[in-house]
């Protein structure tokens, strides 16, 4: 017999929040009602400029967003999303299954992708995935930290910071940083980190990583002495800075 997965839920009890945009509308209508089988209060529209305006309403804590819309498309959305200061992740649909289409969705900022045809429970547990890396803890005090050097990162709370700065991550930043915080002066792959942080690969292609690592840089080794190294030809390892 197969479990049910507890439902998610905020701190203080309120249901999750999510957005779906889809110029499908019985696609849309489809996927608001498996989430509010889950318990999360769901919205759906088809259009972007009407995500926009839902999204400033809503404060949704995951987006589903197509790519392909008349008007603005979904990329162009999401930079709106972001340049608002709306970091809520983002989880792409689209007919299109190109590497390089999987690519352009994550590097505009989006966390992950799943194309069409696609079955309603395999989104909705990728869904969790994300609200799970986002949602604060009801526990914010004395919760589990990794630490290395300076730089400290709680799993509970999803704060971090490096010495007194704290630090803001996405969803993908974060998830990003947990796994070389926890295989500190391991050497891993652009291959090991594809599987671990976006769980598939880009046949071969690593370019998201690159982009996910300058991002991580920009905002942890500017703060003091290098801690992110690159180790030619081989991947990516972070250390304490010396």
């Amino acid at each position: 017999m197969t479990l049910a997965a507890p439902a998610l839920r905020h701190p203080d009890g309120s249901p999750v929040r999510a957005l779906v945009v889809d110029d499908e509308a019985s696609l849309g209508d489809l996927m608001r009602m498996a989430l509010r089988a889950e318990g999360w209060e769901a919205r759906a529209v088809e259009d972007g400029h009407t995500a926009l305006r839902v999204a400033r309403e809503f404060n949704p804590d995951v987006i589903v967003l197509d790519v392909m819309m008349p008007g603005i498309d979904g990329l162009q959305v999401l930079q709106r999303l972001r340049a608002s200061g709306n970091d809520a992740p983002v989880l792409f649909l689209t007919a299109k299954d190109g590497v390089d289409d999987r690519i352009a969705g994550l590097t505009a900022g989006g966390d992950d992708y799943v194309t069409k045809p696609f079955s309603l429970e395999e989104v909705v547990a990728r869904l969790r995935g994300l609200v799970r890396r986002t949602m604060v803890g009801a526990t914010v005090d004395n919760g589990p930290e990794i630490r290395v050097g300076d730089l400290v990162l709680n799993e509970e709370s999803y704060e971090v910071r490096r010495g007194d700065v704290s630090i803001d991550l996405t969803a993908t930043e974060f998830e990003l940083l947990r796994f070389l915080m926890r295989n500190p002066r391991r050497v891993l792959s652009r291959e090991q980190i594809l599987d671990r942080v976006w769980s598939y690969d880009f046949g071969g292609k690593s370019s998201v990583v690159e982009l996910y690592i300058s991002y991580l840089r920009k905002k942890i080794d500017v703060l003091g002495d290098p801690m992110i190294h690159t180790v030619r030809s081989v991947g990516y390892v972070l250390k304490p800075a010396s």
